[in-house]
């Protein structure tokens, strides 16, 4: 058995696996009800889910915890979130964010 015989085993798994796992809620007649803690729940995946993608990518460099204080990131996280608690606006939360990191990562090359 070669490995492109295992690679096209696999892509057709994972495709079959997909499209079950996809398509299980319209396999049956009757409408499907969350339960109101599961609907609370889901309240609360899409900020986990940033939270936990770009929590790491300011606060890691290369895996390890940032040790320093001249970090651009870290000032455009600080500046994006005050303007985002201020103003409540996602593009001006990018505009901020990026208007700090900018200028000191390329200018001062933190």
């Amino acid at each position: 058995m070669t490995d492109e015989f295992w690679s096209i085993v696999t892509i057709v798994g994972m495709t079959g696996a997909t499209v079950v796992t996809r398509c299980f809620f319209f396999l049956s007649r009757k409408p499907w009800i969350l339960p109101s803690w599961a609907s609370r729940g889901l309240q609360y995946a899409p900020v986990a889910a940033l939270a936990a993608v770009i929590a790491p990518e300011i606060v890691l460099t290369g895996g390890h915890l940032a040790g320093t204080w001249r970090d651009a990131r870290l000032y455009a996280a600080l500046a994006g979130l005050l303007w985002f608690h201020r103003r409540r606006g996602v593009l001006g939360t990018i505009v901020v964010g990026m208007a700090v990191y900018l200028p000191l990562h390329t200018g001062f090359g933190w």
